[in-house]
């Protein structure tokens, strides 16, 4: 059994289309411990930090546009197999190629509309949990 801790985020556009309640629904009836949670609209030289491996990429711009554009609901996720677990949870990224039942086969619009976030591995989860809760 692997015990860990995971960053998930609803974006913008899960939060304006009132997506929060759902979520977190899914995610306590999966058994995951919500240890940490905060509404805020993220600072954009957070969001440059938190998409800091894809700074000069000729999406990064669109990126943290996006992620400042509104509030989001920023998590810390805790239980078993957490990591794999949410991302599972959320699907594949590319809304068209993720399966029915998951976030974003269920809710999200676009790829770059795709309602929700979470770390994918180990040292991700660390960083953007510092970055997001660095009390924790």
């Amino acid at each position: 059994m692997s015990i860990e801790r995971t960053f998930a985020m609803i974006k913008p556009d899960g939060v304006r289309r009132h997506l929060v309640g759902e979520l977190i629904s899914r995610i306590e009836a999966k058994g995951y411990d919500i240890v940490a949670l905060k509404k805020m609209t993220i600072p954009r030289e957070t969001a440059e930090k938190h998409y800091g491996e894809h700074a000069g990429k000729p999406f990064f711009g669109g990126l943290v546009d996006f992620i400042t554009s509104g509030p989001v609901v920023a998590m810390v996720l805790e239980g078993e197999n957490a990591i794999a677990g949410w991302r599972g949870m959320m699907g594949a990224t590319n809304p068209a190629d993720a399966a029915p039942g998951t976030v974003r086969g269920d809710f999200a619009t676009t790829i770059d509309e795709n309602v929700a976030h979470g770390s994918d591995a180990p040292e991700t989860a660390v960083r953007e949990i510092g970055i997001f809760f660095p009390e924790l």
